[in-house]
């Protein structure tokens, strides 16, 4: 994947007879680079979110795992109060539960935004891409348009 940088750095070859205007693919390489960039920089973004959506999923789980192992401890310690312990471990574990469940629908929905919005991404710069290949490609037809002409004067 070019990174900004080889955008920046890249160099053309000077024509001096029907070449392009310097100025103008500095132009719009200077505009190519800029947006590219942005793109280059919220998919680095995305990405991290991703990272951090899923560290948090497995904090979650780990502190299921927790709320769980506790309830056993409780209940192999409180015997007298077995009945009472079991009711309150219960409720804890229902609670937990829930809210579990639904901290993990919330990063799941969220993965499913970004991961949704990275593939507009992609198809945005897919199209950009298009575009320009297509840009590039009217432009050297007209240069061998011009190349033929002149071989023909």
């Amino acid at each position: 994947m070019l990174t900004p940088q080889d955008i920046e750095s890249k160099t053309f070859k000077r024509v001096y007879i029907g070449g392009y205007s310097i100025e103008d693919v500095e132009e719009f390489l200077d505009q190519v680079l800029k947006d590219y960039e942005a793109l280059y920089k919220e998919n680095l973004e995305l990405k991290d979110k991703i990272a951090l959506l899923n560290e948090n999923i497995q904090n979650y789980k780990t502190i299921e795992e927790t709320l769980q192992n506790t309830l056993i401890v409780a209940q192999s310690t409180a015997e007298e109060i077995k009945k009472v312990a079991y009711q309150k471990a219960e409720t804890i574990i229902k609670e937990a539960e829930m809210k579990a469940s639904k901290m993990i629908e919330e990063a799941n929905s969220k993965v499913l935004q970004i991961t949704y919005e990275y593939g507009e991404l992609k198809k945005r710069y897919q199209l950009f891409l298009n575009k320009f290949r297509n840009l590039l490609q009217t432009e050297l037809s007209a240069l061998e348009m011009v190349d033929k002409e002149l071989q023909n004067d």
